[in-house]
């Protein structure tokens, strides 16, 4: 039988930065604070906050952003800038606790759990993160401060912009019963359909349903997962340094045509990058996965799992190319903005049983890696890629 045990004291953080993209924009020129800002032209990578409010949203289509918005100033992503401003933000939540837990370049969760002699209460830890991050980055960041990750994350929602928010343990339930169903983590737009039909419109009517009653309305691993959260039943604690359990990369390619043999490039490109990763990182997988994001702004996935973990470039290489060959139609027919591949299942390549020689990559594979390591990632390409645009590379949290 499955007992929660919950924290005695709010001690958990949720720090997200605002408007990731676009702050950085703005923090380096001047002449854009306070004006609407997007980030990406075909499609929208990210919009500052002045933006949002004529409702531009990201992943929408650049025409449609400046129809809402004409005044916007549309810039050009600079991923690297993103990149060195994460690190300098990481920096300062390394700094604040030993425990950080990223979750994209832009959020983590930190646990002050014990630092109250040496550092101040949870409420003034996080009030002097965010004026770290304010003098020492340039960016504004929300921080959120409950007993869980769960809550912790939904309090720096409430609070955004530029907040703070902490939700004493006594104050959990009547914080969290009437804000929306979409805040409970796992509801999108099907799972919010499904419970508006019913007349579920808050978390706390999830939470007056019996557990079966959800099961019985979304399944059974999702409706188990909403019954708890509403209830703030999340015992996972802040895992420091957590490996992945995948690795991958992806390419916004904006609305335009795409030309004969293109994403057939990119896709040796994302390859290259995801297979050096992994081999820098002594991991292995066995599961390729490719993402799609179509014109229309629908999406689809595809995945195929191989009899042994690899980290070699070939092999990976050999059973994505099949899964873009079979979704070949359906982006002939709806277009394609954006081009993802993930290896899951991975493994730590010392610790198992490598079954086929340069399982963990070829003797050219660690050529290359070489080159790339010292020169880096750009040094170094395919020569079908040469005079194609391969798109945007988004950053990520290191390895």
């Amino acid at each position: 039988m499955f007992v929660y045990v919950p924290g005695v004291d709010s001690t958990i953080l949720h720090a997200d930065l605002d408007s990731f993209y676009a702050s950085v924009e703005q923090r380096d020129a001047p002449h854009l604070r306070g004006r609407p800002v997007i980030v990406g032209g075909g499609v929208v990578l990210a919009a500052s906050y002045e933006a949002k409010a004529f409702g531009v949203r990201t992943a929408m289509n650049g025409r449609q952003a400046k129809e809402l918005c004409p005044q916007a100033v549309v810039v050009e992503p600079r991923m690297d800038a993103y990149t060195q401003a994460s690190r300098d933000v990481f920096d300062v939540f390394d700094d604040t606790t030993p425990v950080v837990e990223g979750l994209s370049i832009d959020e983590a969760f930190l646990d002050v759990g014990g630092l109250k002699k040496i550092r101040g209460s949870p409420e003034q830890i996080a009030s002097t993160l965010r004026s770290r991050v304010r003098d020492e980055v340039g960016l504004n960041i929300t921080v959120g401060v409950a007993r869980t990750k769960f809550l912790a994350k939904v309090a720096s929602g409430v609070a955004k912009p530029d907040g703070l928010l902490v939700v004493p343990p006594d104050g959990e339930l009547n914080f969290l019963r009437p804000l929306p169903v979409e805040r409970l983590w796992g509801v999108g737009q099907k799972t919010a359909s499904k419970l508006h039909d019913v007349g579920l419109r808050t978390v706390g009517d999830v939470a007056d349903l019996p557990e079966q009653t959800l099961v019985g309305l979304v399944g059974v691993a999702a409706g188990r997962k909403l019954h708890a959260l509403a209830h703030n039943r999340d015992p996972r604690p802040v895992e420091h340094r957590k490996r992945r359990s995948s690795m991958g990369s992806q390419r916004a390619l904006g609305r335009r045509p795409k030309k004969h043999g293109e994403l057939d490039a990119l896709l040796r490109e994302i390859v290259d990058r995801v297979t050096h990763r992994m081999r820098n990182a002594d991991r292995v997988g066995r599961t390729v996965v490719l993402r799609f994001r179509f014109d229309d702004f629908s999406r689809a996935t595809r995945s195929r799992s191989m009899d042994v973990s690899t980290a070699a470039t070939d092999r990976i290489l050999a059973v994505a190319a099949e899964l873009l060959a079979e979704m070949q139609p359906t982006i002939k027919s709806k277009g394609i903005t954006l081009l993802g591949l993930s290896v899951t299942n991975l493994s730590d390549a010392s610790s198992i049983q490598l079954a086929l020689p340069f399982a963990d990559g070829s003797p050219l594979d660690a050529a290359l890696d070489g080159v790339r390591d010292k020169f880096g990632s750009a040094a170094i390409g395919r020569a079908g890629s040469i005079g194609r645009d391969t798109g945007l590379s988004v950053p990520m949290l290191p390895d």
